[in-house]
């Protein structure tokens, strides 16, 4: 199973922010590429930076398209399926998620308001709450649920940077955490190492 999100609409720098946020997400949660209408370039230098930094710059991907129903249209012709995250939609709670493998998901989800056609198009409209909240929010819990926890164990290759959990060290990083320090390890990598957080 392969997993793309499709960021449909983008307000220049009003969006800047929340689109970055998007692709954040849809890379750290296990999804392979983010397909967008439109964007500006500083979104995509920071993901190819992150990407650079913390892995996945062989196994994500961003692809700016004009033409959004074109690609809905080809994603269901390869027996893909639309999945539409809106407040509008079907609670998630009642809502099977088991796709089965061999099916590649195609999440829509929308900056300003998502034209009418999305919501007959979509195979699912799904809605992981009925009140108003963040696309980012709405992305992160279905990517959740879609891989059961999965994904936040997840590591890339590549990565120059990793976060891991430790006992030790005493300086660097600010006062909300005690005893952090960013340390060179083995080869190429950075290994920032956490102590216990000051309650």
């Amino acid at each position: 199973m392969s997993v793309a999100v499709l960021r449909l609409g983008h307000r220049l720098v009003r969006d800047d922010r929340t689109t970055t946020h998007v692709a954040l997400v849809s890379r750290a949660f296990g999804c392979k590429k983010i397909y967008m209408t439109q964007v500006d370039d500083s979104i995509l230098e920071t993901i190819a930076k992150v990407c650079d930094d913390w892995g996945g710059s062989n196994e994500f991907d961003i692809e700016i398209i004009q033409d959004w129903k074109s690609l809905i249209n080809s994603w269901k012709k390869n027996n893909g399926i639309i999945v539409h995250l809106t407040m509008y939609g079907l609670n998630i709670e009642k809502i099977s998620l088991d796709f089965g493998e061999e099916k590649n998901i195609l999440i829509v989800i929308g900056a300003s308001k998502v034209p009418k056609e999305v919501y007959s198009i979509a195979d699912m409209n799904i809605a992981v709450g009925n009140q108003p909240h963040s696309e980012i929010a709405a992305l992160a819990i279905f990517l959740d649920r879609l891989y059961r926890g999965k994904e936040l164990g997840y590591s890339f290759q590549n990565a120059k940077m990793k976060m891991t959990m430790g006992l030790t060290f005493a300086r660097g990083l600010p006062s909300l955490v005690k005893g952090v320090r960013l340390s060179p390890t083995r080869g190429s990598e950075e290994m920032i190492q956490l102590g216990n957080l000051i309650p």
